[in-house]
């Protein structure tokens, strides 16, 4: 399995980081990819992938850091962005619900990451919170100029999924479809499999059966388990599909075998 997104550079795992990875590992979670969010986060990322094997990262400003985004920042982030375990640029977009940065800015901070994909040719890592419809509107601007991404835990209905995968996204999937009810669940169930992959987003959104507890790569097997159920497949089928999506979003592998 693989743990399209989460953050181990985060305080929650800085006394058990080996334990949190052994799990994972354990359940065959073989691959996570950890996501930048700042420009610390994202050295942080590319600090962890250089130290295990099963790491990736991802660089990029978060909208809520949008502020600090600045020409020395941007420099920083593209000599991450060289880096041999550094697969895409994430995550960045929007984000209305807390708006921790001013809109404005927020945007800005946002196109000025697109162009930097469109010009080194790496997929991106959406988020979008109660942003959709402007997220999209500016994504439209480079539709047919970026290397493909992810609306990393989609916020939005089935046919605004369908929306983003006609633009060429994939969307993942994380611990909110276990929850009653969500509509995430419903995407999942009606999307293409092969534009869906999994996450945890680390230690956040944590599924049932371990609600309340800090979440972790492990748990991507209840993800999973769940997308199954969905899904009306065996819970191998599920993995094996997904886990080929990421890789080859992440570009993680050339070539592609049964």
């Amino acid at each position: 399995m693989i743990d399209s997104h989460c953050h181990l550079d985060l305080k929650e795992y800085r006394n058990n980081l080996d334990e949190i990875i052994n799990n994972a590992r354990r359940v065959g979670v073989n691959i996570m990819v950890n996501i930048g969010a700042d420009l610390s986060s994202s050295q942080k990322s590319v600090a962890l992938a250089e130290k295990y094997d099963c790491i990736y990262a991802t660089v990029g400003v978060h909208p809520h850091d949008a502020s600090q985004y600045d020409d020395a920042t941007e420099a920083e982030l593209l000599k991450l962005l060289q880096h041999d375990k550094t697969v895409a640029i994430g995550e960045i977009g929007l984000d209305y619900y807390r708006d921790l940065s001013p809109r404005p800015v927020q945007r800005k901070a946002f196109i000025r990451q697109l162009e930097i994909a469109v010009r080194e040719n790496c997929p991106v890592v959406i988020h979008s919170r109660e942003s959709f419809r402007d997220t999209v509107a500016i994504l439209k601007d480079y539709d047919g100029k970026l290397r493909g991404g992810i609306f990393h835990c989609f916020p939005g209905s089935v046919d605004d999924a369908f929306e983003v995968i006609a633009m060429g996204f994939h969307i993942s999937v994380g611990g909110v479809i276990t929850f009653p009810k969500a509509k995430m669940a419903d995407v999942a169930a009606a999307v293409p499999l092969e534009k869906i992959l999994l996450e945890t987003d680390s230690p956040y959104l944590t599924p049932v059966p371990h609600r309340g507890r800090t979440n972790q790569p492990a748990y991507v097997e209840f993800v999973c388990d769940k997308l199954a159920e969905l899904r009306g497949i065996s819970a191998a089928e599920a993995e094996k599909v997904t886990d080929r999506n990421c890789r080859k979003v992440y570009r993680l592998v050339e070539t592609f075998g049964e």
